[in-house]
């Protein structure tokens, strides 16, 4: 028999609706492969089996009676900075200690009402706080993929699967879901996507509700879809976008179809290639892959036109003087009081500090430190009001290119897949991790990572896509052309199953 969990969401659904296979059926091959593989990845914080059954058995009694749903019977996972009702949410911290909130996000809300069922909560940098998935409380999430020495052979070597949606980027490569849930504030769809062979979606602010979604900075998160395929990452972005009135950020305006952009090609289009994308020190196997990428959408019969967004390289300093002033504020209300974790003191004062102090991890404090210095009287005009105008020109060197282009094309990282510990000691290797994707949310624009090649050592390396506000379709246009051209990069061996 086919192994169910190779499938793509695609094909998945086009088999249930054959009825070649029951929801059931499907998602118990999900569970079985996560118990074999989780204790190796470690994608996993909480695995939801009787929850999911529940919704499989329901979705065969929907196809059975031809009540199916856009989604029904599709086995995903679930990021664990979603809320969901009665089951815990913890945002990979322990200072939410074994929270389960009374209510479900907007965006959840929307899959298991077109039917998706939920395997579990997947792992993430705490807070979302991380470019590796190494900050998460519940320890770090290990790659399916290995890469090769110089002597050829696969190293033993753990590689981080980016982050901070690693959790979900590992289960996607590892075929432990059909696609997952993932949030974006500097890169962590994209960055992660592109270390792992996968596809990550990070829309339009606005485009899909932040509501129910633990909050790490406000004007930048955003949620989307790590997937297989770009096909699926269109199927999962359609259920997941709405308009919330429970979120003021929330923009009111239809969700097209955008499985139907998949496959219209590149034609006519003008790619637009950022001369100051082109950073020192970028590796020839990136400029390579970015120069193929060029090639590819050329030959699909695009135009090719450089163009300047002057104000790049200010984006990464301002980025992290915007992001870590949002978590200072954000974070607050972490006190131990109503929910979570709380370690008695002395006093309330004393109560506040010792429970901060065990709850938070050494990233999510470092940024809080420097989010409440840039917020603090004396230095908020000189930096956090200062990083606010870069981020208006940021936008503007945008608006001024989209008279000329109508998708941008670069690298998504500088760098394929490192190895734990390689760069978690020095905080600016990691923050450079973001250099190529933090203008994307910046400036509110929709961005997405397409699985473009392989590394010398034999791992995964993306190409990032940029888009007008609110022009997601022509993003899956394209990235259908990179994917054509590229072909898929499956993990080449399940070096969890030995043994």
């Amino acid at each position: 028999m086919t192994d169910l969990t190779k499938l793509t969401m695609a094909e998945a659904r086009d088999g249930l609706k054959n009825k070649s296979f029951s929801a059931l059926e499907l998602t118990d091959a999900f569970l079985a492969a996560i118990d074999t593989a989780n204790p190796a990845i470690n994608a996993y914080v909480l695995q939801t089996p009787e929850h999911a059954r529940a919704q499989a058995k329901d979705s065969d009694k929907r196809i059975a009676a031809g009540q199916a749903r856009s989604l029904e019977g599709l086995p995903i996972g679930n990021k664990d900075l979603f809320c969901t009702k009665g089951i815990r949410t913890t945002a990979c911290s322990k200072i939410l200690d074994d929270f389960k909130p009374p209510y479900e996000s907007t965006v959840g809300q929307n899959l298991w009402d077109a039917g998706a069922i939920m395997l579990g909560k997947l792992n993430n940098d705490e807070f979302a706080m991380g470019s590796s998935n190494e900050t998460s409380a519940f320890g770090n999430v290990v790659s399916p993929w290995r890469r090769k020495g110089a002597d050829g052979k696969i190293s033993d070597d753990k590689l981080v699967p980016g982050g901070s949606s690693g959790g979900s980027s590992a289960a996607v490569a590892a075929d432990l879901c059909l696609a997952a849930t993932a949030t974006d504030t500097g890169g962590s769809i994209r960055q992660p996507a592109a270390l792992t062979g996968t596809v990550g979606m990070k829309p339009t602010y606005g485009r899909c509700s932040r509501w129910g979604i633990v909050a790490f900075a406000s004007s930048l998160d955003q949620a989307g879809p790590i997937s297989k395929t770009v096909r699926d990452s269109a199927i999962m972005l359609r259920a997941m976008a709405s308009h919330d009135p429970k979120d003021t950020t929330s923009v009111d305006a239809p969700v097209p179809d955008y499985e139907a952009a998949v496959g219209k090609g590149v034609k006519g289009l003008r790619i637009g290639i950022p001369k100051e994308y082109r950073v020192d020190g970028m590796s020839a196997e990136i400029q390579k892959l970015w120069d193929e990428g060029i090639a590819w959408l050329k030959a699909a019969g695009a135009t090719i036109h450089e163009i300047s967004l002057p104000h790049t390289k200010y984006a990464l300093p301002a980025y992290y003087i915007v992001a870590p002033a949002e978590c200072s504020s954000n974070l607050a209300r972490y006190d131990g009081m109503r929910y979570g974790l709380r370690v008695s003191g002395d006093n309330l004062t004393d109560t506040y500090e010792k429970t901060r102090a065990a709850g938070f991890g050494k990233e999510v404090r470092r940024r809080i430190l420097i989010g409440t210095y840039v917020l603090s009287a004396g230095y908020y005009d000189a930096y956090y009001l200062k990083a606010q105008k870069v981020r208006t020109l940021i936008k503007r060197d945008f608006d001024l290119a989209w008279d000329k282009v109508d998708v941008v094309l670069t690298p998504t990282t500088p760098s394929p897949a490192f190895a734990f510990g390689e760069k978690s000691g020095d905080p600016l290797a990691m923050y450079l991790e973001d250099i190529f994707t933090v203008t994307v949310n910046m400036a509110g624009l929709p961005g997405m990572s397409v699985p473009a090649g392989l590394s010398s050592q034999g791992t995964p390396l993306g190409l990032q896509l940029i888009g007008k506000p609110f022009d997601e379709e022509t993003l899956f246009r394209t990235a259908q052309v990179i994917e054509d051209s590229a072909g898929r990069f499956a993990v080449p061996a399940k070096w969890w199953m030995k043994g």
